[in-house]
């Protein structure tokens, strides 16, 4: 078993509040992703779970039993840190080995826990060799592979691709969501990289100011965030956001008014939100050339072209609002060339004065 509660954890140095009343459940078995920018308390918040840090308030507990007071070795975790943090000196083989040798274990055990470690992790061949003569994709496996053979009830890991190249990390985000579903184990996995939770996570949890912001699978963080600050945070590019203004309500929804034009949109408001500013969401890759439910015309200021897909920044107001469209490899999209281009109101998202969405049907 490995399931978690966090009960109204507080995380507090001095005065500063790195981590606020955290209240959040893991069950057995899944794989969730804290993300949030540098500073939202995401790490400090792991290293409370692994027992590096003491909480300030509130609870820890794993299968149940409150561990806050124990060690990291009693609480049946297993982390994996940013850096590596192997013994240059010592074989892939023996740095596996460590945790076993430092328990005492028989050499048996030993022996059988790191080759299966090592056939899960495609080591096999690198076991006698140093770390030194490893790539990094290779030692982050030995990391995790250190891991592994202390069979924990939970997997921890720290940013654990930040070191690596483009390439490797594509590579080690594909063979960490194999590991989980091959080994069915709870892992808890802390990134800045917005990516890199969309692809693996059974459920982000999206921090920010050390309090949650929202928790949903990455669809549902995707299709509808919470605010302002998730919609923004999840997704690359990031959503568009254009000022707007409430200018009627009936029973269809809201017409917004932006850039002398109105775009009806079936979210409900509530009374009151006529004449209110407000704000309009949509992603860049929901806007293409030609006509839409709305239409603005822009000239991109940097255009890059990524091959199947091209990426066009250009601003609105005057350079008030900065806006990115995604669009197809080929399209045709120059720097400094006017283009009109559309979005469809069934795309868009809205947000109050507050930064709240308005929820969408």
């Amino acid at each position: 078993m490995g399931q978690l509660s966090l009960k109204n954890i507080v995380k507090s140095f001095g005065t500063y509040d790195a981590v606020q009343d955290v209240s959040l459940d893991v069950a057995d078995g899944e794989f969730v992703v804290f993300v949030g920018p540098s500073g939202c308390g995401k790490s400090t918040l792991l290293r409370m779970i692994a027992g590096l840090d003491s909480t300030t308030e509130g609870d820890i507990l794993i299968d149940g039993a409150r561990v806050n007071d124990l060690p990291p070795v009693k609480r049946g975790i297993a982390m994996v840190f940013q850096s590596y943090a192997l013994y240059p000196h010592m074989s892939v083989f023996e740095n596996i080995a460590f945790p076993l040798r430092v328990e005492k274990a028989p050499e048996a055990v030993i022996r059988d826990k790191v080759q299966a470690a090592a056939r899960i992790l495609h080591l096999e061949e690198r076991l006698q060799q140093k770390p030194g003569m490893l790539s990094g994709g290779q030692r982050q496996r030995v990391a995790i592979g250190r891991a592994i053979v202390r069979e924990p009830k939970i997997f921890l890991f720290d940013e654990p691709l930040s070191n690596l190249d483009a390439a490797l990390r594509g590579d080690m985000r594909v063979e960490l969501t194999r590991l989980h579903r091959q080994l069915g184990a709870t892992m808890i996995y802390v990134t800045h990289d917005q990516v890199e939770a969309m692809t693996m996570a059974d459920r982000i949890v999206v921090l920010g100011q050390g309090r949650i912001a929202q928790i949903g699978t990455p669809l549902e963080l995707y299709l509808n965030p919470r605010d302002m600050f998730v919609a923004t945070f999840i997704g690359s590019p990031r959503m568009n956001m254009i000022p707007v203004r409430c200018v009627e309500e009936d029973a269809r929804g809201l017409t917004v008014e932006f850039l002398g034009q109105r775009l009806a949109l079936a979210i409900p408001g509530g009374p009151g939100r006529v004449g209110q500013d407000m704000t309009l969401g949509i992603r860049p890759e929901h806007i293409h050339p030609g006509p839409g439910d709305a239409m603005i015309e822009v000239t991109p200021t940097v255009v890059e072209h990524l091959g199947q897909q091209t990426v066009a920044h250009a601003s609105l107001d005057g350079g008030a609002t900065t806006f990115s469209l995604l669009l197809p490899g080929n399209a045709d999209v120059v720097p400094d060339r006017p283009l009109s281009v559309g979005f469809a109101a069934a795309d868009c998202h809205l947000f109050g004065s507050d930064g709240q969405a308005l929820p969408r049907p």
